[in-house]
Formats: C-alpha cells, structure tokens, sequence
C-alpha cells in the first residue's frame, strides 16, 4: 500500500455513527487508536476527535483492503471507505457512543504512517500515570491527541462562545486594547519588549488592560468587554501561568451591587449551557474581615463547614500561660470543630501538631479537645494548668458535641485565623470534603483594605492597584489612617479559588493624585507615568468600574482539573519554559544589536 495524498471526502467522523445509519456506505478518517487482528479478521479502532468507530477488514468483505491493514500500527493516519453495518449482540460495546455499529471496510488508504511514539496517547490509556508531565509537554503535539485534553479545549472554545453571546445580549462591545504598552506599577514584574525604532526604550506586555479600559470609558463606550491575554513575570504555580486569559469587564455608573448581579448572571449562564448545572444566585456576599474570621482566607472555600470560632473570650482569664500571653498582646485564640474525629491516638495527633501545625502551617503548637460520647472532654492540657471551667466555657462557646474534636491555635491576629484557615483546608482535604465535582460554591469577597504596610519597602502598597477607589465615608481617612480605609473592591472565589476580581475606579483627578501620594509615586512620577489618565479625568470621566476573570480557571472549575496546564494547548511549566519550541531562547548578535541592548550573561549568545 503506498501513502496517498487524494483521497474521498470524510462523510461522518468517528462518534458520529448510530445504529440508523446501518447500510451506509462512509468515509471515515483519523488515527489507529489500536488494532487487534483475530483469526485473520483484523480490527481497529479508529479515533478523531470526536470519537472512536470500530473498522473491520474480513477477506470476505476485501481481501486487497484487509492484506494492506496488514501494516496498520497505532497511530497511522487512514481513510478508510466500507459500509456500517450492526454489530452483533454480544459485540456491542456500550461504552462508546458508536459501540453498537461497525463499519465493514471496503477500501483503505494510508494517509500518513506514525514512528513508535513516546508514550501511549490510546483513548483506552488516558491517565498517563507514568508519563512525566516535562516528557508529555515535550511533545505536546502528541498528548493533546488524547481524548481528555482535547475535551478540555473544545470546552475552552465552547466557553468563549458563550460568554461573547452573554455580553453581546447585554449591550457591551468586545473591544481589543494593545498588547505593546506602557510600563505601569501594577503589583508583578512586567515582561518588557525593548524598541528598536527608539533606542533605550521599552513597551511592556500588558498585566491588564486596566488603563485603557478606564480610557475606554471617559470615551463614552460604556459597557466593553474582551478576552484578553496578559502576562505577568512572578512565580508560578499549579493554577498560575505566565500569560494568561482574562474576561475584561468595564462599565459606566456601575456600582458594585450592579457588577456582581451581572457576573452571578454570566457564571449562572456559563454553568448551565456548558455543564447543565443550575446555580443559585445571588451568591453568598462576605466582608473581607468575615472572610478572615470566619475562613481564615480572602479565598474562603465554603463547600464545608468547620468555620472558625473565636475563643478568646472562653479562655481569657485562664492560668494557661500560653493563651493568656497571646490576649495580653493583643492577639486571639480560636479553634475549629471536627466532628467525628475524637476517636484519633495520641500518635496521629502528635503527627497533626508536628507535621502539618508546625512544620507546614508554621503556628506555634496545637492545643486540641476530644468531646466523647458521653460528652465528657479530654484536653491536650492537663486541669492545673487549663482548668475545666474554661475547657466547658471554650466548648459551649464552639457548640462542641459528642465525638468531636476541637482543634485550637492561638497566636497574632489575623495571623493565627490565616493559620487555623490553613489547618481547616487540610482537614477538609484530609476527610474528603473539597471534591470538585460534589459542589460549585461561589462566594463575593467585598470591602478589602485599600493599602497595606511593606516593612521591606517602608511605604503603603495598594492591595488591589492604584486605582481602585477608597470607600466613600473612609475617604477622610487616606491621610491620617491609611491602614484602615477600605476599598470598593470586591473578589469572586469559587471553592476556595479566586477566579476574578475587581473594583469602582477612582474617576477623580483629585482623588487619584492622592492616591498616587499615599503609594509614595510624587507628582513627576505620576504625570510621567499616568499622565494621560490624569489629563483624561479633566475632560468629564464618569464614575465606572468593572472586573477581570480568569478564563483558565474558570475552564478548570468546569473540568474538574487543578493544573491550569491542563486547560491550555501549549502552556509553560512552573519554570516558565516550553519544551517543545524550548522557549525562552537565545538571540543572535545581530538582533541584540539592532536592539541597543548587551547582554551580560554567562552563557553566550547564538551566532549566526
């Protein structure tokens, strides 16, 4: 059999065929998933991405067809002509969509053959246990063949369909910013673009397009959208990349209550046509500081309960050294109820203490109490030093029942609830309790800090960025007490992930130069930096806010995987590297002269 380059038209792919369509002649086309040869009788599985098809060559039906599948291998690219026909009772496959049919081949050509491969990309073999994922990104070429990931990107593709659907029924106008701009202080180190044209200077690839979106405003198109891709030079991680998608939002006289109605609309939407799962809106609303306290986390996972108590005042008073040190300065004791557990050893707790509250949370040692069936309690510490008034105060204070166990940290506040917080998600995860797919729980985080402290620095740092606006009745306060101004900010976090945040903008030039001030950017700084902005605030800029959400954690909340590398054809791995084109590389000589720029390296450039 030679390799042919003219050859039929495809008339069905690989999932497409059912029982109805018994007696057809087709043409189907793809890959050797696997091949099996019985008797003589030679089967194959022929995959695309939409499916797989059983191919059948008998010498009864084509004995030219069947010697040339002699040859077949996994992975040999063919198209092949026959007729479907039904299979029998007992053949039936039901785990495909197809499995009831075959197609009896009547005709073969090879379209491409396929060198041994360097792991098994079979539909039959998806998880890839024992596959690195280095090897896998090397030749992704090859591991997007699998059907899992190919899943994932047609889902991705399905995803931006309905959201430019849901923004379009709503009035907005999908509007691209450019990619080449201006260097910002937005928080991470930008990926700079040196110029040619102007020697010594620099574009920077853009970590949002935020101020161009608020531009967008002042210029009377008030509702925009985009999908958008930004890049940000910081440490990676399982859900971060350093370029990523982002849903850019920005609107007019919006309000925050506006903005959130809007995004429970679209996840509401999103959820329903891509997963036909109904969501329950308005979702749950928390304060920064209720995040805190009750979660231990900006990034509350609700899905379980364990919600922290604070027992500061259970305990305060008590002859324990430890608690009542940690009231006098000021910080706080509080503990988490874990029902269920009381019947764990001395051993498992001591590993609890040891291995997770010290050496992975960092807190200063664990105090627990085991309520028994009889509700009778068994603290950590013995009654001189804890007497049992304030263990029965403590344990009415966190509605302790039998078979519980109370698990207590104390330390500085909001360190120890960050700590506690930390304890809870392992706990959580250590009882199975924060599977994906049992529940989507979303959840606003409102009214953060506006700034906080850098010791490094000795300067206030926005928390958000420079240009969110300060709640309306703190903004006496921007001067005296910048610590405990609020921000018209607010974060979506699904299951414990922040999947987009945002804020009301400050619109005023006054406002917006004594922001700049605060974050130590003087007046030169500003206007060198920003002022295009400042000068477009002179010329009537409405009130108007918005939100970014991360497309690529949304699609991984929507395909039950926690590595964003799974939800993006070609990504980068933690070290920011792409294997297969081996990116970052070097430049030649040439290109960095043409550039002005010399680079001081151990490693020699490439000449060319």
């Amino acid at each position: 059999m030679t390799k042919v380059t003219g050859h039929p038209y495809r008339t069905h792919h690989c999932g497409e065929l059912r029982r109805e369509d018994v007696g057809k002649e087709v043409v189907l086309k793809g890959w050797v998933d696997t091949r099996r040869d019985l008797g003589g009788v030679i089967f194959i599985d022929l995959r695309d991405r939409f499916g797989l098809t059983q191919v059948v060559f008998s010498p009864q039906d084509n004995r030219g067809a069947h010697d040339e599948a002699e040859i077949l291998r996994s992975e040999y690219v063919v198209s092949v002509r026959g007729t479907v026909r039904a299979r029998s009772e007992e053949t039936v496959n039901p785990r495909l969509p197809s499995g009831e049919v075959e197609v009896r081949a009547t005709e073969l050509q090879l379209l491409n053959a396929s060198e041994p491969l360097p792991f098994p990309v079979s539909s039959h073999e998806e998880k890839q246990a024992n596959v690195s994922e280095d090897l896998r990104l090397k030749y992704r070429y090859l591991d997007l063949r699998r059907p899992h990931l190919q899943r994932r990107i047609v889902l991705r593709h399905e995803l931006y369909q309905v959201i430019r659907r849901f923004f379009s029924d709503h009035m907005f106008v999908e509007i691209e910013t450019p990619v080449l701009m201006k260097s910002t202080p937005e928080g991470a180190r930008d990926y700079l673009v040196p110029s040619r044209v102007h020697p010594g200077r620099f574009y920077a690839l853009p970590q949002s397009p935020q101020t161009y979106k608020q531009i967008l405003m002042i210029s009377g198109l008030d509702r925009y959208f985009q999908i958008v891709k930004c890049f940000r030079d910081e440490d990676l991680r399982a859900d971060r990349q350093p370029e990523f998608t982002q849903v850019d939002v920005e609107i007019s006289f919006a309000t925050e209550d506006l903005i959130m109605e809007l995004m429970e609309s679209l996840m509401q939407t999103i959820w329903q046509e891509i997963r036909g799962i109904g969501l329950s809106i308005p979702f749950e609303r928390l304060t920064y500081r209720q995040a805190i306290t009750r979660f231990g986390s900006d990034k509350p996972d609700t899905r379980f309960g364990m919600e922290i108590c604070d027992l500061s005042d259970a305990f305060r008073g008590s002859p324990f050294r430890v608690f009542e040190q940690c009231l006098q300065d000021g910080g706080a004791i509080v503990g988490i109820r874990v029902p269920g557990e009381a019947t764990r050893g001395r051993g498992a707790m001591d590993r609890l203490d040891k291995d997770i509250v010290r050496r992975k949370i960092g807190a200063g040692g664990l105090i627990y109490m085991k309520v028994g069936e009889d509700s009778s309690v068994q603290p950590s510490v013995k009654e001189d030093a804890l007497p049992t008034e304030y263990v029965d105060r403590a344990i009415a204070a966190i509605d302790g029942r039998p078979n519980d166990l109370i698990l207590i940290l104390a330390g500085s506040d909001p360190a120890v609830y960050e700590q506690m917080g930390a304890l809870r998600l392992n706990m959580g995860q250590e009882l199975g309790l924060l599977d994906a797919r049992s529940a989507f729980r979303f959840v606003w985080v409102k009214e953060f800090p506006l700034v906080e402290w850098s010791a490094q620095e000795s300067r206030w740092s926005a928390v958000h960025h420079p240009f969110t606006s300060p709640a309306l009745e703190d903004m006496g306060r921007l001067a005296s007490d910048p610590g405990s101004v609020r921000a018209r900010a607010y974060d979506l976090v699904l299951n414990g992930n922040e999947i987009g945040g945002g804020s009301i903008r400050i619109h005023d030039r006054v406002v917006q130069s004594r922001m700049f001030e605060l974050l130590n950017i003087g007046a030169e700084e500003a206007q060198r930096r920003f002022g295009f902005l400042l000068d477009a605030f002179r010329y009537g800029a409405p009130p108007h806010g918005g939100i970014a959400l991360g497309l690529d954690r949304i699609t991984m909340a929507l395909s039950d995987t926690e590595n964003i590398r799974d939800v993006i054809a070609f990504p980068k791995t933690q070290s920011a590297q792409e294997p297969m084109v081996q990116s970052p590389d070097f430049v030649d000589d040439r290109q960095l002269e043409e550039l002005h720029i010399r680079v001081v390296s151990p490693e020699p450039t490439i000449q060319k």
